[in-house]
């Protein structure tokens, strides 16, 4: 008899033990920091720029294609490729002793014809390109035409020699062209020649569609969305407990939005490590944008 009593009161001393385990360890998992399951990071202040973004190709504003005008015969021909001409040069002189010019500066690019050889009324007879005279051509869908005008700053980066240029939209088409469906016009920039830029070179243009100066930012990956797709965060509550705040966003440049409500500056606001990044639910997402944090510009 006395054994099972004392098998009875080991058996509600292990009990006791265990219950004080549980207690203990759901004590500690209630009011352990949240920083155990979350990250913290603080909104700053800073500056956010979107830009539009086109591709062109550098082009020359001047090119003569020499063509005969009339039946001709080619006695002398007095430039070779690669030379560089100007205008009121003699290029070619006929047997009948006529003598066609240049009418631009440039360099000769092509000769198609041979001494002694006849050319119709229409044979090309030469190019000549003004490598000194350059520009960027670029096209704009029907849908961000609107956003240009002439004598509008743009940023012309040319890759192919890692170069960046400041200009100006000089002219845009009033004309439009339809490609696979879509219709898009032209718009030109004039760049400077710097010796090392040639006709063809692909070309990225871009400039400014919105800028947001001295607001609050916050890392895009930290924004949650409810059911109803409207923006909140997470914050700290009361006895390390975690609560929703609703925000306002306004443009973001795909690594940074700008919060018009809901968190000020310096604040700390929570966010779970494993949070993806939701850009694809900012419309103003993926243009091609820079962030000056806290203000500073380059």
């Amino acid at each position: 008899m006395k054994k099972k009593r004392k098998e009875n009161r080991r058996a509600w001393i292990i009990i006791g033990i265990i219950a004080i385990a549980l207690t203990v360890l759901l004590s500690y998992n209630f009011f352990r920091p949240v920083s155990l399951s979350y990250k913290k990071v603080k909104a700053q202040i800073g500056n956010i720029v979107t830009y539009y973004s086109f591709s062109g190709n550098v082009s020359s504003k001047e090119r003569q294609s020499v063509f005969s005008e009339k039946m001709v015969q080619i006695s002398e021909i007095n430039i070779e490729e690669g030379e560089e001409v100007a205008a009121g040069d003699v290029l070619f002189t006929t047997t009948a002793g006529d003598l066609i010019k240049s009418k631009i500066n440039g360099e000769v690019v092509l000769i198609n014809v041979e001494e002694n050889q006849q050319a119709i009324p229409g044979t090309l007879l030469a190019e000549i390109v003004n490598y000194n005279n350059l520009e960027v051509i670029f096209k704009v869908d029907e849908f961000d035409v609107g956003a240009l005008n002439t004598g509008k700053s743009v940023t012309v980066y040319i890759p192919a020699i890692k170069k960046e240029f400041s200009g100006e939209i000089h002219s845009i088409s009033n004309e439009g062209q339809i490609a696979n469906g879509v219709t898009f016009y032209t718009a030109a920039i004039d760049i400077e020649q710097d010796g090392n830029i040639r006709t063809g070179m692909s070309a990225e243009v871009k400039l400014i569609s919105d800028r947001a100066e001295n607001v609050v930012t916050l890392p895009m990956n930290v924004i949650q969305f409810d059911e109803q797709n409207q923006p909140y965060v997470l914050k700290n509550g009361d006895r390390n407990s975690v609560i929703k705040q609703n925000i306002t966003t306004g443009i973001n440049d795909g690594t940074y939005v700008e919060i018009k409500s809901g968190v000020l500056d310096g604040e700390e606001v929570l966010y779970r490590n494993d949070l993806k990044l939701e850009a694809l639910l900012f419309p103003e997402g993926g243009k091609n944008t820079k962030f000056y944090p806290r203000g500073d510009k380059k």
